[in-house]
C-alpha cells in the first residue's frame, strides 16, 4: 500500500501536494519554508485541507498535463463529469524575470452533464497553532489567526462564496475557478485572467521540457524527475530544497523524522551536477551564485546546510501539538543538523564548480569568486581531512573516520588541481598534488577492509554502507577495479533486503533502520551497470521505479516488505539518482 499518492505543483517560490482524489493536503505559503496554511499531511483531523467531495459514482483519476507539471485530476460518472487544473502560476514577464506569485489557482471545467459537488474549505494558518477564522468579504473570502502569530489567506472564487464555506452541494454549470493567494488581489481575478494565467504556466512548461534532451529509454520518467527538481529549486536566491515536506517518517510509528525544507550543499550539488547534463544551465548558475552569496569572508567553513534565504540557523522545533503523517511523532520545523560537521560537502561543492567551469569558462562572470572559494576549500580539507566527522547520514552523537567523507576529502584536491589547470594557476599544484596522493593512500590503506573484501563505512570497521558505491562515480577507483568489485558484490549481499538496499544495517543514535533509503539502490543499480552487470542493473531498475507513486514521484524512502514510500516527498536525492541511473542504463545495448 503506497499513501503518498500525491502530486506536486509549484513555481519555484513554493509548493503544494494534492493527493490522488484533488484534496490540498498540504501548502505553505508565502515561501517553501512558510508556515503551512493546509496540512492534512501531518494531521488528519487539525492540519486543514481544500477538497473537493462528489458522491460514490464518480471514478477520479490524476495525470498530469503533459510535459508539463500542472496536474489534472478527472472526476468521472455516467452523467457528468469536470476536470481540476491545479497550478501555481508561473511564466517569464521579461527575459529572466519571472511571474510566480504566492498563489494556487485551481480551475474546474466542466466536461459533460452537470455535475455535483461540495467544497471542504478549511485552512489552517500558521501549522494549525491557533485557531483559524473564516469571514466572507463583497470580492473574497478571507481566513485569519491571531492566536500564536498573525496571518491570513485570501481565497478568489467564480462561485456563491457562501455555498463555500458551508460546504454546500453546488451544481457546475459551467467552467469555475479558485484563486488561493497569500496577498489581497489588486485587480480582482475573472475568468479569463485564470485562463491566460493557465495558457502561460502551459507554455512556461512545455518550453522548459523542450529544452530538455531525449532519451531512447525511459524518456518519461526522467523528463518527470527533471521537472520535479525544478519544482525544488528556489528562484529568489538559487538554492535547491532536498524535499518539499517536513516529518513525513523514514518509518512509520518511529521518531526519525525530519524537516527537509533547506538547502544542503551535499543534495543540492548532487542535483546541480545531474541537471546541468540536461543542459539547465540557468538552475546551475544561480545555484553556484547562491554559493558564492553565503561565503563572504575566506575563512568562513562551510555549513552543511542553508535556509533557503541563505539562513545560517535552523533551530529544531518540535510542533507537539499536530499528531504526525499516521501518528508518528514528533513534528519537526527547522533541523539541528546544520551545526553538524561532515566532510563530504568540500568535495561535492568543488566537484559541480569544476564541471561548470569545464562549461562555462569562457563565459563565467564570477570566476574569481569560483576560484576563491575553490582555494578557501582546498585550505580547509588540508587542514581538517584527517578529522572525524557525522558523515553523509548525520549521525547525531558519534564522530568517525568515514570512508565516504574522506573520499570527497580527495575529490576537493582533485578537483582543486583540475580548476587551477584551466585557469594555469600552478603556484600551489605541488602542494596539492602530495595532498591528494596522502588522502588517496590513506583510504586505501584504512578503509578497505581484507576480511570483508569491501570498502567499508569507517576506518576499523566491518560494516558495509551503500555510499561508499560512489567511489567509483567521483573518479576515485575505476569500475573495473577488482577492489570496487568486490565491494560491490558485498554490498549487493549484505545490504540488499527483497530488492532494496538499507544505508547501512549497524546500529545508529534511533536503533536499527527499518527501511530502504531509495537513492542507496539507485546507487547500486548504476554500480551494477559500471561493473559490467547491465541486464541485472535494468531488471532492477525497471523493479525500483515501480515503486514509484502513479504520477512517477519517489520519496526519500520505501518499506522493505509493503513497497510503501516513506520519509520526505517528493525527493531530490531520489529524483536525481533516478535521472542519473536511467540515462546510463539507456546507453546499454
Amino acid at each position: 500500500m503506497n499513501n503518498l499518492n500525491y502530486g506536486i505543483i509549484g513555481n519555484c517560490r513554493t509548493a503544494a501536494l494534492v493527493s490522488e482524489t484533488g484534496s490540498l493536503d498540504w501548502c505553505c505559503l508565502p515561501e517553501f519554508d512558510s508556515a503551512s496554511i493546509f496540512a492534512k499531511l501531518l494531521d488528519n483531523e487539525k492540519g486543514g485541507q481544500f477538497a473537493f467531495k462528489v458522491n460514490d459514482s464518480y471514478a477520479i483519476t490524476q495525470t498530469y498535463v503533459e510535459n508539463t507539471c500542472i496536474l489534472k485530476t478527472e472526476f468521472t460518472s455516467e452523467e457528468a463529469g469536470f476536470e481540476v487544473y491545479d497550478f501555481l502560476p508561473r511564466y517569464a514577464k521579461t527575459e529572466k524575470v519571472y511571474h510566480a506569485p504566492p498563489e494556487v489557482i485551481r480551475y474546474l471545467k466542466v466536461t459533460k452533464g452537470v455535475p455535483k459537488l461540495k467544497v471542504d474549505y478549511f485552512p489552517k494558518l500558521e501549522y494549525a497553532l491557533g485557531h483559524t477564522e473564516i469571514y466572507i468579504k463583497e470580492n473574497f473570502i478571507v481566513a485569519l489567526t491571531e492566536e500564536d502569530e498573525f496571518d491570513s489567506l485570501f481565497l478568489y472564487t467564480s462561485l456563491p462564496k457562501q455555498a463555500v464555506t458551508n460546504s454546500e452541494e453546488i451544481e457546475l454549470t459551467e467552467d469555475v475557478f479558485f484563486l488561493l493567494s497569500y496577498n489581497e488581489k489588486i485587480d480582482l481575478p475573472s475568468m479569463d485572467f485564470i485562463e491566460r494565467d493557465f495558457e502561460k504556466t502551459l507554455a512556461y512548461w512545455i518550453n522548459w521540457t523542450d529544452n530538455t534532451p531525449r532519451f531512447d529509454r525511459y524518456n518519461d520518467m526522467i523528463l518527470r524527475s527533471a521537472m520535479t527538481l525544478k519544482l525544488l529549486s528556489y528562484e529568489k536566491t538559487g538554492a535547491i530544497l532536498a524535499a518539499a515536506t517536513t516529518s513525513l517518517p523514514e518509518t512509520i510509528g518511529e521518531v526519525r523524522n525530519w524537516d527537509y525544507r533547506f538547502c544542503w550543499i551535499r543534495d543540492a550539488s548532487m542535483v546541480v551536477r545531474v541537471v546541468s547534463q540536461l543542459g539547465h544551465t540557468r538552475l546551475t548558475k544561480r545555484y553556484l551564485q547562491f554559493i558564492i552569496d553565503l561565503i563572504p569572508d575566506k575563512n568562513e567553513k562551510l555549513q552543511i546546510m542553508y535556509g533557503i534565504n541563505k539562513e545560517k540557523e535552523l533551530t529544531e522545533k518540535i510542533l507537539t501539538h499536530l499528531s504526525g503523517y499516521m501518528d508518528s511523532k514528533p513534528v519537526r520545523i527547522g533541523n539541528a543538523a546544520y551545526a553538524q560537521k561532515q566532510n563530504d560537502i568540500y568535495g561535492i561543492l568543488v566537484d559541480v564548480i569544476h564541471q561548470e567551469l569545464l562549461k562555462f569558462k569562457s563565459d563565467a562572470d564570477n570566476k574569481e569568486e569560483l576560484w576563491t572559494i575553490t582555494k578557501g576549500i582546498a585550505w580547509v580539507v588540508g587542514k581538517h581531512w584527517h578529522e572525524a566527522d557525522k558523515g553523509i547520514w548525520e549521525f547525531r552523537t558519534e564522530e568517525r573516520h568515514f570512508t565516504f567523507s574522506k573520499v570527497l576529502c580527495w575529490v576537493a584536491i582533485d578537483r582543486a588541481i583540475k580548476i587551477s589547470k584551466l585557469f594555469n594557476k600552478t603556484s600551489k599544484l605541488e602542494r596539492w598534488k602530495t595532498l591528494e596522493q596522502a588522502i588517496k593512500n590513506d583510504i586505501f590503506e584504512n578503509a578497505w577492509n581484507e576480511e570483508v573484501q569491501a570498502f567499508t563505512q569507517s576506518y576499523e570497521s566491518k560494516d558495509l554502507d551503500a555510499s561508499v558505491l560512489l567511489m567509483e562515480s567521483y573518479g576515485f577507483i575505476d569500475a573495473k577495479d577488482p577492489k570496487y568489485v568486490s565491494t560491490v558484490k558485498a554490498i549487493g549481499r549484505d545490504l540488499t533486503n527483497d530488492g532494496l538496499l538499507y544505508r547501512y544495517k549497524n546500529r545508529d543514535d534511533f536503533g536499527l533502520p527499518s527501511s530502504s533509503f531509495t537513492i542507496c539502490t539507485f546507487w547500486y543499480i548504476n554500480s551494477l551497470y559500471k561493473i559490467g552487470e547491465a541486464e541485472e542493473a535494468k531488471r532492477q531498475f525497471e523493479r525500483l521505479v515501480s515503486y514509484s507513486n502513479h504520477l512517477g514521484l519517489m520519496s526519500e524512502d520505501i518499506d522493505f516488505k509493503t513497497k510503501r514510500l516513506l520519509g520526505n516527498f517528493p525527493q531530490a536525492y531520489s529524483h536525481l539518482a533516478l535521472i542519473e541511473t536511467a540515462i546510463n542504463l539507456s546507453k546499454a545495448n
